[in-house]
């Protein structure tokens, strides 16, 4: 008898800790669903209601996709804001369209109900072991944090690397060894000696160099395809790019930080908005407050919680005399259009460096 395949919506590099878990922890073909493409948005518009967020649009797409592609198992591991019903309403219109498949949602209303989750696991395979997966629960979540981690180095450098695609190339190899962990300390040893490797490529960095926040909608700020590569455009000019939301922070660290970014912003908001609209306001603050030569806000079309937060954002950049630009982003956004903007950014940054150069040597 042939193994149920399973797989999960597309969001950025992630697919690979997801695979590996899930292959690990049930006996079950698991496949990572396609790179979002515009067919996939395409797929998406048609079967989600008219006004629903972009991100819904997405993984509905990537979850038809994998349906089309004979899964018979879809992972929706969606939380927070209005997204946390996602998953009841993305089943229901799968079923509508005559999709015969088993869906496990691992995030209902913010909350994970974990007995529910391993009676579903129970329910695919016989065999499931609470032990063995809580093991590989651990390196999947040490997987996600290196993985995080060594993004921000990349963030912070691939702007300058003189041979073009270094941290690129080095960053496939990495992934690909992570994916064939076989145990914690052999994937802590691999981590080390990556990070070592990715600090040691040759940068050509100015010791003071454009730096740029990026906050805003969780979704949009972490599948690359969602931004039109947004952090891969501001490489190319030359910036070093600071970027907070990432799953790491989502599921391990955000609860415990929320009552500082409401502590620390406390002038600007007293209560969550939703999402990841508090911890925005607050990261606003500090960079401002960290010499950040500008900041980048994202969401997708739709999003109450961020479109509730920019105001107040706006207003903490005026304070601080910050540049900020908004991006909203739909299926219909145009690419050139962002460039166009992001260009203008850029040169308007380096303008207000040379006036302040100017103004500093009077």
């Amino acid at each position: 008898m042939d193994k149920l395949k399973l797989t999960f919506p597309h969001m950025g590099d992630y697919g690979i800790v997801a695979k590996y878990l899930f292959e690990h922890i049930l006996n079950v073909d698991v496949f990572i669903s396609p790179p979002i493409t515009n067919k996939t948005i395409e797929i998406g518009n048609k079967y989600s209601p008219n006004f629903v967020c972009t991100p819904f649009k997405y993984t509905l797409g990537t979850m038809i996709e994998g349906l089309n592609k004979n899964a018979d198992i879809i992972v929706q591991a969606g939380g927070g804001c209005r997204y946390g019903y996602y998953g009841e309403l993305q089943e229901k219109i799968l079923k509508d369209l005559d999709y015969n498949f088993e869906f496990i949602n691992l995030v209902t209303c913010g909350k994970t109900d974990l007995k529910k989750i391993s009676s579903m696991l129970k329910k695919i395979d016989p065999k499931f072991s609470k032990i063995k997966a809580i093991y590989y629960l651990i390196i999947a979540r040490n997987m996600v944090k290196y993985m995080d981690e060594i993004d921000d180095i990349i963030r912070s450098n691939v702007g300058f690397e003189i041979d073009k695609g270094s941290f690129k190339r080095l960053k496939t190899r990495m992934l690909n060894s992570f994916s064939k962990t076989r145990s914690l300390f052999g994937l802590r040893r691999n981590y080390k000696n990556f990070k070592k490797e990715f600090l040691n490529l040759k940068t050509n960095k100015p010791k003071k160099p454009i730096k740029i926040g990026i906050i805003g909608e969780l979704y949009t700020v972490m599948e690359p395809f969602a931004n039109y590569e947004l952090e891969n455009m501001l490489a190319l000019y030359g910036m070093e790019v600071k970027r907070f939301t990432n799953v790491n922070y989502l599921l391990f660290e955000k609860h415990k930080k929320i009552k500082k970014y409401l502590k620390y912003a406390k002038k600007y908001i007293k209560y969550k908005m939703g999402s990841d609209a508090a911890d925005n306001i607050a990261r606003t603050k500090y960079l401002c407050e960290n010499d950040y030569d500008g900041i980048i806000h994202i969401k997708s079309s739709f999003c109450t919680p961020e479109i509730g937060a920019m105001p107040i954002i706006n207003k903490i950049c005026k304070e601080y005399n910050v540049p900020i630009i908004f991006f909203s982003f739909d299926s219909s956004t145009s690419e050139v259009g962002i460039k166009t903007r992001i260009e203008a950014f850029y040169d308007m940054i380096e303008m207000r460096r040379k006036n302040e150069k100017m103004l500093y040597r009077n």
